[in-house]
């Protein structure tokens, strides 16, 4: 044990091994503003694991159970911005899949709220400075990106609802780190 660092000594002789946790950032982007009136369009994840990080994204048709399984793979727990009312039952009722039976979930709209931060996520980021690239897209015009793509081909729709959606799962990271969540 001959140079080690100490704690990695007493760490060893205690049988303590410090394992990495692995962070989802999920978020859904739909074809309507409820449940009920609307399908998923595109599911992105965020896995981060200590310094190693890689985002996905599924978009409809190709979304499945056994895809976003896949994407969450190895995540030891998942972080959204109103997830509990939103994403989470929205993948439920399409998916028929409950995430919270198969991984943690923090929701990290109530972590703003016990920090009197209210507001959707575009609010709270920008209380709290977190830059956005594209700037004035809100769920509404997100679900209009999607049947431009879906009813005029418009490619650069999708893409630009891809990057939406990708910025709102990268920001979920920076925001859970600005509060502090575990």
């Amino acid at each position: 044990m001959q140079g080690l660092p100490k704690k990695k000594v007493l760490r060893r002789l205690q049988g303590h091994t410090h394992t990495v946790k692995c962070y989802a950032y999920l978020d859904i982007e739909t074809t309507g503003l409820g449940r009920t009136c609307g399908e998923l369009a595109v599911v992105g994840v965020a896995l981060v694991k200590g310094p190693q990080s890689r985002i996905d994204q599924l978009v409809a048709p190709e979304i499945s159970v056994d895809r976003l399984l896949g994407l969450l793979h190895g995540a030891d727990e998942i972080y959204t911005y109103n997830g509990a009312r939103f994403d989470l039952p929205f993948i439920k009722a399409q998916l028929h899949i409950d995430l919270k039976q198969h991984l943690k979930h923090t929701d990290l709209m109530y972590a703003c709220w016990k920090q009197s931060l209210k507001g959707g996520l575009k609010v709270v980021e920008q209380r709290l400075g977190i830059p956005r690239k594209l700037k004035g897209i809100t769920g509404y015009i997100a679900v209009q990106f999607w049947w431009r793509y879906v009813n005029d081909g418009g490619l650069d729709a999708l893409k630009t609802l891809l990057e939406y959606n990708k910025e709102d799962v990268l920001n979920l990271e920076i925001l859970r780190k600005k509060l502090r969540v575990p």
